[in-house]
């Protein structure tokens, strides 16, 4: 006699396999500023929460494609890495257009530069160069422009059944960059321990409902291809269980209160949309601080060319504005990043 074959799995069966018990939230982290000599580190993270049934379908990019895409696109909003979006000399509006929609929509709206440095947390050392700096935003982008993305965006959030919880920002300016390279002993764990703070605060703002799952993507911090002890310092009260570690992507996972939480710092993390994100966020942050740096120097040094603050630009603006620098008083650390 012939074993009766299994029934067959109806549509219905598959979705309810797929299923899970509670939401899934993404969060996606970069940074801009790590190799230059002048100016601050910014470090950026986007938060994501989303409540389809379907659970193999964790693509943001294929979730809001009706709004949104990684290409630019008519009607559309591009959100990819910053590189892809904003070129030196272009302006700000590539970067303005998924930017400022993203923080209105995450309750945390900017209408001047103070309403993102003004955040707990953003800068913990006043910086001498953007003290007075303050200029309405957006920038390159009209108001009317910027209204009509985040009303693009939102529709698509809500057609696609995902939130933007959160955008959260860190401006790390030289004086603390020198001190955390000195604390850590080289500026790749600075960074590290920067990114992993800021992530620490993201997640202490999500819920943890049992059955839900938290997927965090981060770019590369260098050549660094072990997270865990990192990992382990800024979550003690989980035990980081080690997935994989390569140089294409080192994995982690934990478990907190019946979620189950899991980080991978990728090489082209910008890849996926909540760290593309974070991508241009963190660019825009930095540039703007650069416009302030600048506008003080050109103030007070007449005619010296604008600097990016990258290491063979920085020392000729630095020889260049020597004179004025002396007549400040300002500490060379304050100015000057060590590494």
């Amino acid at each position: 006699m012939q074993p009766a074959s299994p029934p067959r799995l109806t549509a219905a069966d598959k979705a309810a396999a797929r299923r899970l018990v509670g939401p899934r939230y993404l969060v996606g982290i970069d940074e801009a500023g790590y190799g230059p000599n002048l100016g601050p580190l910014a470090v950026a993270a986007t938060a994501w929460r989303i409540d389809t049934d379907d659970s193999s379908d964790d693509d943001l990019y294929s979730l809001l494609r009706k709004a949104v895409s990684a290409e630019p696109a008519k009607r559309k909003i591009q959100i990819a890495d910053s590189k892809a979006v904003y070129k030196p000399g272009k302006g700000l509006a590539g970067l303005e257009q998924a930017v400022l929609p993203a923080l209105q929509l995450a309750g945390t709206p900017a209408a001047a530069w103070a309403d993102l440095t003004a955040r707990p947390g953003c800068s913990s050392v006043e910086d001498p160069t953007t003290t007075g700096f303050n200029p309405v935003l957006p920038i390159d982008l009209t108001a009317a422009q910027a209204n009509a993305t985040a009303d693009r965006l939102a529709q698509g959030l809500q057609d696609a059944k995902v939130s933007l919880l959160a955008v959260a920002l860190r401006l790390v300016f030289p004086a603390e960059f020198n001190r955390l390279v000195d604390h850590h002993g080289t500026k790749g764990a600075a960074l590290s321990h920067v990114t992993l703070t800021l992530l620490a605060d993201v997640l202490k703002g999500l819920p943890a409902e049992a059955g839900s799952s938290c997927r965090v993507t981060c770019d590369k911090h260098g050549g660094r291809n072990q997270y865990a002890a990192l990992l382990q310092h800024h979550f003690p009260h989980a035990w980081v269980e080690v997935l994989d570690e390569s140089r294409a992507v080192s994995r982690y996972r934990w478990d907190h209160q019946g979620q189950t939480r899991s980080v991978a710092f990728r090489a082209g993390g910008e890849a996926e949309l909540p760290t593309a994100l974070a991508s241009m966020t963190a660019k825009y942050l930095r540039e703007l601080a650069m416009r302030g740096f600048n506008a003080y120097w050109a103030e007070r040094a007449p005619g010296v060319k604008p600097t990016a603050g990258y290491p063979a630009d920085a020392k000729r603006f630095w020889a260049d504005t020597a004179e004025a620098r002396q007549a400040t008083g300002i500490p060379d650390h304050q100015l000057w990043r060590s590494r």
